[in-house]
C-alpha cells in the first residue's frame, strides 16, 4: 500500500493566486511554475508513490469562443508541464457556464471534488493506498476523509497557512500547511 497525493487543481491554483496577490506578485504562468519543487519541499518527509492533479474538462462555450480556446490552450500547456514533472492529470467533471441574475456569464467547475472523493475512497477500499494526501480546501471532501479514516487509512490535509480550512484539518489525522515563503520560492 502506498502514499498518494490528490490535488484539486483549480482549488489549489486559486490558493496559490491568493498568496501571490498578498505578496503583491503577478500570478505566474502555471505551465512554468515548479509544482514538483513545491510539493517536494513541503512533503519532504514523506515518500510519495503517486501524484495526481484533478481538473474539470473545459469545452468551448458558444458565447465565449475566443476565451474558451485560450483557456483550453493554457490547460494543455499546464497538463504537459505537470506530466513532465511526474504528475498524472485526471480530467473529471466539467466547467459549466451559466448566466447569473445580472446577465453575466459565470463559469464554475462541477464534479472535481466528487471525482477526487471516489478515487480516494476506492483506493483505500482496494487497499492500494495507506496514506492519502489531500491538497484542497474544499469542505465537500470531509465525508470522504471521514470514510478513509474509518477504514484505518491516514488522510493528510495539505493546506495553506493563508486561510487553512479548519474543517478539513479537524477531519484529517494530520495537517501540513504550506507557507507563503515556500510558494514564492518556486515562482519564476
Amino acid at each position: 500500500m502506498g502514499t498518494v497525493l490528490y490535488v484539486d487543481g483549480r482549488n489549489f491554483l486559486g490558493k496559490l493566486e491568493k498568496v501571490f496577490l498578498k505578496q503583491k506578485k503577478l500570478k505566474p504562468r502555471w505551465h512554468q511554475y515548479d509544482f514538483e519543487g513545491l510539493f517536494g519541499l513541503v512533503l519532504r518527509e514523506m515518500k510519495i508513490d503517486s501524484k495526481m492533479f484533478y481538473f474539470a474538462r473545459i469545452k468551448e462555450h458558444p458565447d465565449t469562443k475566443e476565451k474558451s480556446q485560450q483557456l483550453i490552450q493554457e490547460r494543455r500547456l499546464l497538463k504537459t508541464h505537470l506530466e513532465k514533472q511526474g504528475f498524472q492529470v485526471v480530467l473529471t467533471g466539467a466547467v459549466r457556464g451559466n448566466y447569473n441574475q445580472e446577465g453575466i456569464l459565470v463559469f464554475k467547475e462541477k464534479g472535481v471534488d466528487v471525482g477526487i472523493a471516489v478515487d480516494m475512497v476506492s483506493a483505500v477500499c482496494d487497499k492500494t493506498v495507506a496514506i492519502a494526501i489531500l491538497a484542497s480546501s474544499d469542505s465537500d471532501l470531509q465525508p470522504a476523509i471521514r470514510e478513509i479514516v474509518r477504514r484505518n487509512a491516514e488522510c493528510v490535509y495539505l493546506g495553506f497557512e493563508l486561510m487553512p480550512n479548519k474543517g478539513l484539518a479537524f477531519t484529517s489525522k494530520r495537517t501540513i500547511l504550506i507557507k507563503d515563503s515556500e510558494v514564492l520560492q518556486f515562482y519564476t
